[in-house]
This record gives structure tokens, sequence and C-alpha cells, in this order.
């Protein structure tokens, strides 16, 4: 075994992957050779970063972790180490249930963990890190959330909102548009209370409108909003610059006022329909994308169908649906009983999202015969694979372009006319190279 190598696992949303990039950096430093998302153990230490949010995302976690624990029992990894939002949360049961793990560490630990490995070579000088293609990265803007929704674990395990210095930001930005990075997902468990905690009043606006104004960006997006309490002046900064993304993704849940006041929301069904309304109206072909749940405590069918009215009448361009499940410690945990059986919920999910897949259908069709920015993000088999304004990486719609006609090249931008569309994939040809 190579004693400099760790493999280092990625579990979880992007935020999570932003983590990794950054003790990535702190191991290369010291020393390390890291290697990202490896297939199967092979380095001499591994590094497992955990998600621990909704009951699929900790089963995925805990599964990882015990592949790996076994790893290590058959000579195939000399050092395992968990850290992230799931260690965080459960670092006791943990090492009661899982104790091959060497180290469980939490989700801000970063140098404690780095501190406490073996030291392989001494500090060197190292590039940055990056996870994702050399054309976009993730920017984390502020850690926690002061929200409280009854179903949510997010403050338990990352505490109350806390504010990056826009200034620090604003350096990122600039020194990644130096190595290349053109477009960024700006990314927060509540972006539109950037700022609240610094300067007494939301900034979010301001800082995507500096963001805009630095040469090179050519594409910004924006990942998570919360409806209550929205800063309008976002969508003034939207519609004036066309390097912010006419996209958003803003998470509504539910539509129904009873589900809404049960799970503390703070926000009313009126005020959904007017947000949504107004938002459209300021940001001419805005794509919404959403989050919403079903079989939260107590949920009817009366209040499903609400839901399901709300996903029809609005239709959304991109959407994501799952079922509640109870997260330890948090107030539906405490204060409601899990009273909906799963085939129910497995049942108001599997409609919900087949209506959408109906919707996406028609939104992706109207498409057809357009020209639109693609960006290219890979080569796969016989296409190229690339992206719209309208699509963020990994959970969106991609754009499908032969690639027998033309050598095209990751990073850039080109004019493509949509020839065909499926419900979550489109496909198109070149028609002008607008490349940079």
């Amino acid at each position: 075994m190579n004693n400099n190598h760790i493999d280092i696992i990625t579990l979880g949303c992007s935020k999570n992957l932003v983590d990794s990039e950054r003790l990535i950096r702190k191991l290369e430093a010291k020393g390390y050779q890291c290697t990202h998302d490896s297939k199967h153990p092979s380095g001499n230490i591994a590094v497992i970063n955990t998600c621990g949010f909704i009951g699929d995302a900790k089963e995925e976690s805990i599964n990882t972790i015990l592949e790996f624990a076994d790893a290590k029992e058959r000579g195939r990894l000399r050092k395992l180490i968990v850290m992230g939002c799931l260690s965080q949360r459960y670092k006791d049961e943990l090492q009661r249930e899982i104790p091959q793990v060497d180290k469980y560490y939490g989700k801000f630990d970063f140098k404690k963990l780095v501190d406490e490995l073996d030291d392989v070579s001494g500090e060197v000088s190292v590039s940055p890190v990056k996870l994702t293609p050399r054309h976009y990265s993730y920017i984390k803007i502020s850690e926690g959330c002061n929200r409280h929704c009854a179903y949510c674990a997010i403050p338990i395990i990352t505490g109350s909102h806390n504010s990056r210095p826009m200034n620090e930001i604003l350096d990122e930005v600039r020194a990644q548009v130096g190595r290349g990075v053109s477009e960024f997902q700006i990314i927060a468990q509540e972006l539109t209370c950037y700022g609240t905690d610094i300067y007494g009043r939301s900034h979010i606006a301001e800082l995507i409108d500096n963001i805009a104004k630095i040469k090179g960006v050519r594409w910004i997006r924006l990942h998570y909003a919360y409806p209550t309490d929205f800063p309008y002046d976002l969508l003034r900064v939207m519609r004036e610059n066309d390097n912010v993304c006419k996209y958003l993704d803003i998470a509504f849940q539910h539509v129904s006022d009873n589900m809404l006041s049960a799970m503390h929301r703070h926000f009313t069904k009126k005020q959904t329909y007017d947000l949504i309304r107004r938002i459209r109206e300021e940001v001419p072909g805005i794509t919404l994308r959403t989050t919403l749940m079903v079989g939260f405590p107590n949920e009817t069918e009366e209040d499903f169908e609400e839901l399901i009215d709300f996903v029809r009448t609005i239709r959304f361009e991109r959407m994501g649906a799952f079922s509640y499940s109870e997260e330890e410690g948090t107030y539906s945990q405490r204060h409601y009983k899990d009273n909906i059986p799963d085939d129910v919920k497995q049942r108001r999910l599997d409609k919900i999202m087949a209506v959408q897949q109906e919707i996406s259908a028609e939104i992706e069709a109207e498409k057809i015969g357009k020209t639109m920015t693609v960006v290219i993000d890979r080569k796969e088999g016989e296409y190229y694979v690339g992206r719209t304004e309208f699509s963020s990486p990994d959970v969106d719609p991609e754009v499908l372009i032969p690639a027998s006609r033309k050598k095209l090249r990751q990073g850039r931008y080109y004019k493509v006319k949509i020839t065909d569309a499926e419900e979550f994939d489109l496909y198109g040809t070149v028609v002008k190279n607008n490349s940079k």
C-alpha cells in the first residue's frame, strides 16, 4: 500500500462536495495523494464524507461505511475515517455499531482530522483542488439555517445561519475565474438569508450583483431559496444581469395551509401563489426548480390533492419530491406521530412524480426548433453532453449532441438548435460556434 494515498468518498449534496474539496486541499498540502470517489476501497486510508439528512441518504452512508469497514477487515485498507453530517449527528451510535472505523469526525472538523493523521512528508505547496469539471464550481456562501422547519434536522446538524464575508466570496470567485471557471452554482442551505447575521439584513441581491460584475463570469445559478421573507430585489438583479441564469431553486414543500402550518413553514397557500406569480412576472422566462414532500404526519387525501392541483397549475419546469421520514430531534419527531402508512406515502410520491413527468415532457417539447446556448460538460459514448442556463449539473435535463458531427470542447459554449426532446433530456445540433 502507498502510505501517502487517501480515498475521499463524498455522499449527499453539493455542499458536501465543497467540503470534500476543502479537505483534499488540506490533505495534499500535508503531502498526501488523494483520489476522489473511487469505486472500491484501494488506498491506504479512506475518508467517507457522509450525508445524514433523510432516511435514504443515511442508509446510503451507512452501507458505504460498512463496505469500507469490510475492506479494512480483509486487509485492503489500513485506516478508515468517517466525517460529515451523519457522524456529526450520530457519532456515539456509530462508534458502537461500526467499531471498525478508526475515527469519527463531525462536519466541520477538517483541521482536527488532518492534524491527527500520520504526518507523511511535511507540508508542501499544492494547487487548488476541484472535484467538478474545470469550467464550473460550487460556491458555498453560508452554513446552517435559522428556519427550524418542523421536519428538518439541518439546524441540528449544522447549527444556526452563518454567512461568509462578501469580500471573501468575491475573492474566491475571482481566483476561480483566473483558473478557467466560468459557471458558478451559488449554494447554501438558505441563500436568501445571506448576510442577515453580518449586515443585519439580506445581502443576497448585492452579493449576486457583485459576482455578476466580475469579468469572466458567464453563468451564475442560485440554490436554495426559501419563500418566507423572500428578497424581491434579487429578482431585479436576475432580470438586469445576463450572466445571472434565469433559474431559481426554491423549495416550497407543500401548498395546503394545514400542512404548511404543521411544517412550521411560516407561509400560506395564497402567499405561495402570489410569490410564484411575482417571480415569473419580474423575471420572464425563468425556470423554477422546487422540492415537495408527501406523507407528512396527518396529511389527508384532501391535502395531497391540493398539492397535485398546485403542481398542475404552476407547471414547475423542474421538480423533485420525497416522502416524509421521521428525523430524530426534530419538532415533528417529538410532537407528531408518523401516521401515514409507507404504501400510502409511496402511492402519493408515484402519483405526483407521474404528473410532473407529463409536465416536464410538454415543457421540454416546446423547446424543439429553438436555438439555445449550451455548455459542454463531457463526451459520453456517441454524444457530447451539455446543459443550457436552465439546467444545473447532475440534477436537471441535459442536451445530447451527436459526437460525429463536430468536435466540441469541454467547458465551451455553443449555439445549439434543439431537434428532439424526451421527458428529461433534449437533443440538438450545433448551428453556430459561440465558444469561449
